[in-house]
């Protein structure tokens, strides 16, 4: 029997195992939501708009490990959807997003909402296929998903012209994957590279594990715990790294780079060999390569990205494949050659460790105003660190980063790479249809939240029980924080004085809005909320106006050189405590 194309993509994405589509219908996808509606094979959500659909279809994939999938149509339907698709690009979320384009005959011809979605998504995307042709479409379908999900995860999009999805065919939707000669990921490490790596650690003095968010993609936390309790080595991870190991080990130092913490940004400058694990080095994390590399050390780096390897920092012994293999194969290796770490060396390292921790960078100043980091460590003891947090981008998604312990992969959702304000509400949606067993709860700013607010009219449509924790501080905060430290407190174009009044707003949508104003009141709101088990609950917490995020690594400066709290520069620096490099840490506080 002959099916439409429209009808033939149906029962591809049902081919792939796809439960949720996320979308906005518009006129060159009318046949696939006519088929959509007729064939009844997954469920459709229906955003507000486009950019939400791709952003919520990103924390499907996220929390749930499958591939998302995002439906859109021509022109400023598949331009509104870019950002969302730069965001999984830039954090390696498998998404397949499909865009309607106009008929095959009025492609170059400026058609009513035509736009080259092959050429404007280029950059953001890990591939992409303009469809013209019926016969292409199944193959292309499996190939979109099949590229989408394996080496280094990451979105593709499918641009079917509208006469593709009118015209009629046979069905017949490949059962293996497809061999793309041009595209063969790696997935075992070289043996010999193996063999340098585990035996440069095991005589490392200093040794640290610096691990991100390949570890999570690649379902590699267990193995990770395996080996870094095998060596005895502290570790760290990026912002995208979070709950890749458990929080509350003691070989955890926290999150690293330009708002880790001091003794994580210490270790990984004073290290002398550097194993790193699904992470870049990028900026946030590194800052000044040639900073970081000022003290000598040796780097191992793990990709399954062979771009991403030695991009920054040269990487001394190199090894391409996936994460949770290597990790595997050094564990076995060490085991076998009956390696033993430098003892006295590593306590030493811990020694110096332990003294850096017992700063307490993240120490909370008393204050008679709710501050920020409160109401997240008060989230945490609430939900028992049990809780999927979705956040936003500022200084809120810092503090949830700092202040919530998370304890297992896909527990924590923010735009790592590309910081795009509007991520948390949707976020929220994907991940709690991705898995409706955990309270989901979106750490935002007042900001950040207007940016997609329009999504809790979906949220109210399906019912979705999301607990929305909005840090007002009357600020774009982070902004407001850079002016304040190098812009000379010139506050430009930062502060809300026409803010809406979000109780009401969620009302008006249909929900329960709190204002929450009082310490004293901080964990009872919470609670409260929490307790709400089927409702969207929207507490806007009033906040301390000027709290600042620190540690901090300004721009230019190695993590030596961090900006430290208040309770932090009272005390003479480091001098008592860096025994290894006989030097002054920089501990300048504002330039």
């Amino acid at each position: 029997m002959q099916l439409s194309g429209a009808q033939i993509l149906v029962q591809s994405l049902k081919a792939e195992n796809v439960e949720y589509v996320f979308g906005y219908p518009g006129g060159a996808v009318l046949e696939i939501y006519d088929a959509l509606f007729q064939l009844n094979k997954f469920k459709h959500i229906l955003v507000r708009h486009e950019q939400a659909a791709v952003h919520a279809a990103d924390a499907y994939a996220r929390v749930s490990g499958k591939v998302g999938v995002a439906l859109v149509t021509s022109g400023p339907g598949a331009t509104n959807a870019i950002t969302g698709i730069a965001t999984a690009y830039s954090d390696s979320i498998p998404l397949v997003v499909i865009s309607g384009q106009v008929g095959s005959p009025a492609i170059g011809s400026d058609a009513f909402q035509e736009i080259d979605m092959v050429g404007v998504s280029r950059p953001c995307v890990k591939h992409n296929f303009l469809v013209t042709d019926i016969n292409d479409l199944t193959v292309t379908v499996k190939k979109a998903f099949q590229i989408a999900r394996t080496g280094r995860p990451g979105p593709v999009v499918i641009d079917i012209a509208k006469d593709v999805t009118q015209a009629m065919a046979k069905f017949s939707y490949p059962q293996e994957d497809i061999f793309i000669r041009s595209y063969q990921p790696v997935l075992n490490g070289h043996t010999g590279q193996i063999k340098k790596a585990v035996q440069m650690l095991a005589a490392a003095k200093r040794p640290v594990v610096y691990f991100g968010g390949g570890v999570v993609l690649g379902n590699a936390a267990q193995e990770l715990a395996d080996f870094v309790r095998l060596t005895g080595a502290p570790c760290t991870a990026t912002l995208m790294g979070l709950g890749g190991y458990p929080s509350g080990d003691r070989q955890y130092l926290g999150m690293l780079g330009m708002h880790g913490t001091y003794e994580a940004n210490l270790a990984m400058q004073n290290a002398d060999v550097v194993l790193a694990v699904g992470a870049r080095f990028d900026d946030r994390v590194v800052s000044v390569p040639a900073k970081f590399l000022e003290k000598p050390k040796k780097i191992i780096h793990i990709d399954i990205d062979p771009s991403s390897i030695s991009k920054r920092v040269h990487a001394d012994v190199p090894i391409v494949g996936d994460v949770k293999n290597v990790l595997r194969e050094m564990a076995a290796l060490w085991r076998k050659q009956e390696l033993q770490a430098n003892e006295a060396a590593l306590a030493k390292w811990w020694q110096d460790i332990e003294s850096w921790r017992a700063r307490n960078c993240l120490l909370l100043p008393e204050s008679d105003v709710i501050l920020p980091q409160m109401v997240v460590k008060t989230l945490a003891e609430v939900t028992g660190g049990d809780a999927v947090i979705t956040s936003d981008v500022g200084q809120h998604q810092m503090f949830a980063a700092q202040f919530y312990p998370f304890k297992r992969p896909r527990q924590w959702l923010n735009s790592g790479g590309q910081g795009t304000m509007g991520v948390g509400l949707p976020y929220a949606m994907g991940a709690y249809l991705a898995d409706r067993s955990k309270d989901v709860c979106c750490i935002t700013g007042e900001g950040s939240i207007q940016m997609n607010i329009q999504e809790l009219s979906t949220c109210f449509q399906y019912r979705l029980p999301i607990k929305t924790v909005c840090l007002n501080n009357g600020y774009l905060g982070m902004v407001r924080q850079w002016q304040e430290l190098y812009y000379g407190e010139r506050e430009s174009e930062t502060y809300f004085s026409s803010l809406p009044d979000f109780v009401k707003l969620a009302e008006a949508y249909g929900h329960v809005g709190m204002r929450i104003e009082k310490p004293a009141d901080v964990e009872g709101a919470l609670r409260e909320a929490l307790a709400l088990k089927d409702r969207f609950v929207f507490m806007d917490f009033i906040t301390d106006k000027k709290q600042n995020v620190f540690p901090m690594v300004g721009n230019g400066k190695g993590l030596d050189e961090m900006v430290l709290p208040p309770h932090m520069r009272e005390r003479k620096a480091d001098s008592d405590v860096n025994d290894v490099h006989d030097r002054h840490y920089d501990t300048r506080s504002v330039p």
